[in-house]
């Protein structure tokens, strides 16, 4: 699995830098400050006002040496190392020194001199600033207060959940990043791609088997690109192995969405296909891969150039067959027979027939797997661009896990499609 995380983003960095600003007002030394407000104490007038000048000149390095002069003064007010912190954040922050821009910041945050209207600014910064420093507890903290305060935007969101992620807080990330996810759905947003794949790689993480395929499912959900429905397939097609029905139903949802990639799953699936009753599906997998040049060993070509003549053959004689097989499975008193009709006129790409069959079959009863039926009766409504049909199969395909999550991925297809 590919990392997922993403660094700050440049735009996130240019935001921290414009976003620092001196929020306290460096007060002139009076008798008295004006009324209400504090006012700097008259021994640090003149090492803070030359500080303030440094900076209006961009003298950052000056204005720091003199701040750090100023702290060592005696007998300073609160108020007087408020300023100092203020103006030490901003002088770091021009100079890109992040640690101690965040260290000024905080200590003057909750001081009780910072305006509450700042304080949401201020905050936003801590977690950049912590962030850009790896100090992700910290950026953790400030972001998670930025949320809770109401004045989080989207990328300081992001910030958060990659900081569980980069710690190694596989559980954090997962908890984060799926409320996040959650609240965007019930919101009605698509959920971010950052989101999803920090949730499908925190999985991986904690090697959570069934995590992953809920999350791959998710992001298949909203970014069906054929990377994400690869990964989730080949989950589910291992997770099938052993069970060659489910096996087969797993490629042919592959096939359909044209994830199908190594040379051993096209000759599997054709072989569970034969086996299967479907000669014809069977015979379009391998004139598939052979098209696509899958079978670049020739040993492996050769071998499957036999199995599609073995296929060919068998399709000549069920073909020919079919219209008898096909009356007597009318006949029938159940639908068993109906199901395998309808399952060879799938693989011969004749749906409406396949479809007709298969619904007969499961009106009728007797059936030898009725979910596995259901699942193929959508596939052929789908196929024979009945789509609300489909869906509405798809939606009752109850009883195996596994036929059920394909089905609701079918359906996901249906309406991608």
């Amino acid at each position: 699995m590919q990392d997922t995380t993403i660094k700050l983003t440049a735009r996130s960095v240019r935001a921290l830098l414009a976003g620092a600003v001196i929020i306290a007002l460096l007060v002139p030394v009076t008798a008295a400050g004006a009324e209400g407000k504090p006012t700097n104490s008259a021994k640090l007038a003149k090492p803070l006002k030359e500080a303030h000048d440094d900076l209006n000149a961009k003298k950052y390095a000056d204005a720091i040496a003199k701040l750090r002069e100023a702290e060592g003064i005696g007998g300073k007010t609160a108020y007087d190392q408020h300023l100092i912190n203020d103006m030490l954040g901003f002088a770091y922050a021009r100079t890109q020194n992040y640690a101690e821009a965040a260290k000024a910041w905080e200590a003057e945050l909750d001081d009780g001199f910072t305006p509450q209207s700042e304080v949401p600014t201020r905050v936003r910064q801590l977690a950049e600033a912590n962030y850009q420093v790896k100090n992700y507890d910290k950026a953790i903290e400030f972001g998670n207060r930025a949320i809770k305060g109401g004045f989080a935007d989207e990328e300081l969101r992001t910030l958060v959940g990659q900081a569980y992620y980069l710690k190694g807080d596989w559980k954090g990330t997962l908890h984060f990043e799926e409320g996040m996810v959650d609240t965007q759905v019930k919101n009605g947003q698509t959920p971010k791609s950052e989101s999803l794949q920090l949730v499908l790689s925190a999985c991986v993480k904690l090697n959570d088997s069934p995590c992953e395929t809920r999350a791959l499912e998710k992001v298949v959900t909203y970014y069906p690109k054929p990377d994400y429905w690869y990964q989730l397939l080949y989950t589910m097609r291992q997770q099938t192995s052993g069970n060659d029905a489910n096996t087969l139903q797993t490629y042919r949802l592959m096939s359909e969405v044209d994830v199908l990639k190594s040379p051993d799953d096209y000759t599997e699936m054709a072989q569970l296909a034969l086996e299967a009753g479907s000669p014809g599906e069977a015979q379009r997998v391998l004139e598939k891969g052979l098209a696509k040049g899958v079978f670049t060993d020739p040993r492996a070509k050769s071998k499957n150039q036999r199995l599609l003549e073995t296929a060919k053959k068998a399709a000549a004689t069920d073909q020919a067959n079919l219209p008898k097989i096909e009356k007597d499975a009318d006949a029938a008193p159940t639908g068993a027979k109906n199901v395998g009709v309808g399952l060879a006129y799938l693989g011969y790409g004749q749906y409406d027939k396949a479809a007709d069959q298969l619904a007969k079959g499961l009106a009728k009863g007797g059936v030898r797997n009725a979910t596995e039926a259901r699942l193929l009766l959508g596939i052929a409504q789908l196929k024979a661009g009945h789509k609300e049909d489909a869906t509405k199969s798809f939606h009752e395909v109850k009883g195996d896990p596994s036929l059920e999550r394909l089905a609701n991925l079918w359906s996901l297809h249906a309406k991608q499609a």
